[in-house]
């Protein structure tokens, strides 16, 4: 009895790259994440695999890349309901800093890239993002409030030494007296304190130095190219002594991994002179609860369940809800004890102030040129 002959036909391309096998460690050395899967919009996944001439092992290291970009607009809004600001300022894409937890990964997807390793290693830097700025704010019916520095990635990474793209910016804003809200890891902030404290003194600046954890071994392998938590505590003094008001950031807080440490960062911040701290809960959209996951088996394998149990915990039996009002300080049991030990800690410790406002009636549009549609007076 004859049987019906089967269908041999080839599996489609994968629609989204799955988790990619580890990198060789002597490859990645100071980087964050442990693979380099392929962007989640890129129709087929790259997978290195040897061809038995050992040819994985003339692969170079990765070194930091860095492109130019022409931006076209400086600022970006947005319209989230709980996020503190409405419009913000990046002068590069991607992050050298490599926090393996970061939530601004994914975004490096739009440039085709992975949130893995070329997160940290291929960057774009915007050239005339201070003049881009300088034309937006002098539009006519411009509304000024506190841009926020520092929202998708780092404005101070190692590349800002060279680039000084920061520095601009806020070259600009001190200019027209448009406040500005800063948010960092690193310890290159204090180089522009002449900038910050003036403005600072207007009520026109404020710094947010995100510490995660206390114990500079965790911090080297979950930040690996930021600034020590001590060097951190140190920038937070010395801005505070500038007059410049500073808040630290305790994020993102990890389930069994640093939310031992609530109650000793606050009182480090407040020692520091901090006046104000806040926390967000771990977040683990799109590719990064890949690239945690991945982290955890190489740096914590003993407690990667219990962390990833605790965090499914706090948010609804999934790795990651988006909802808004949640997605920052998640919910059930778990979530509901973090926040409360934050909070009581911050309220014994003083630091429990919250969205010290800056000032905007100050602002002073910057003149308008005829490259801006303005009118070029003239000189007769």
């Amino acid at each position: 009895m004859s049987q019906p002959a089967r269908a041999h036909t080839l599996p489609p391309p994968p629609t989204a790259a799955p988790p990619g096998a580890p990198v060789d460690l002597a490859r990645r050395r100071g980087r964050g994440a442990v693979t380099n899967a392929s962007g989640r919009f890129e129709p087929y996944a790259r997978v290195a695999g040897d061809d038995g001439w050992d040819s994985l092992e003339e692969l170079p290291p990765f070194r930091t890349e860095v492109t130019l970009e022409t931006a076209r607009t400086a600022i970006t809004r947005n319209q989230s309901p709980d996020i503190a600001f409405d419009r913000s300022v990046n002068p590069y894409r991607g992050c050298e800093h490599g926090c393996v937890y970061c939530f601004a990964r994914p975004t490096h997807a739009y440039l085709g890239l992975s949130a893995g390793l070329d997160f940290e290693s291929k960057l774009t830097a915007k050239p005339n993002i201070a003049e881009a700025l300088r034309r937006e704010l002098a539009a006519p019916g411009y509304k000024p409030r506190t841009i926020a520095l520092g929202t998708n990635t780092d404005p101070y990474q190692p590349i800002e030494r060279t680039h000084r793209l920061t520095r601009q910016i806020l070259e600009v804003l001190e200019e027209t007296r448009h406040p500005v809200g800063i948010v960092t890891k690193s310890t290159l902030v204090l180089r522009d304190l002449d900038i910050l404290s003036r403005m600072a003194e207007q009520g026109l600046a404020k710094v947010a130095l995100s510490i995660t954890t206390l114990d500079a071994t965790l911090a080297r392998q979950m930040e690996p190219r930021a600034p020590t938590p001590s060097k951190r505590l140190e920038a937070v003094a010395a801005l505070t002594r500038a007059g410049v008001p500073t808040t630290v950031l305790t994020a993102p807080i990890i389930p069994s991994l640093n939310d031992h440490e609530i109650e000793r960062l606050l009182e480090a911040a407040k020692q520091a002179g901090a006046c104000e701290a806040g926390y967000v809960l771990l977040r683990l959209p799109n590719e990064i609860k890949d690239l945690v996951q991945e982290w955890l088996v190489e740096h914590h394998p003993a407690k990667m369940r219990r962390i990833l149990s605790l965090v499914r915990e706090t948010r609804g039996g999934k790795l990651y809800d988006s909802g808004w009002g949640v997605r920052q300080t998640g919910e059930g049991v778990v979530a509901w004890t973090i926040g409360r030990r934050f909070e009581l800690a911050a309220r014994r410790l003083g630091l429990d102030r919250r969205h010290l406002r800056l000032r905007t009636d100050l602002f002073t549009p910057p003149a308008r040129t005829a490259k801006d549609g303005g009118v070029q007076l003239s000189l007769f």
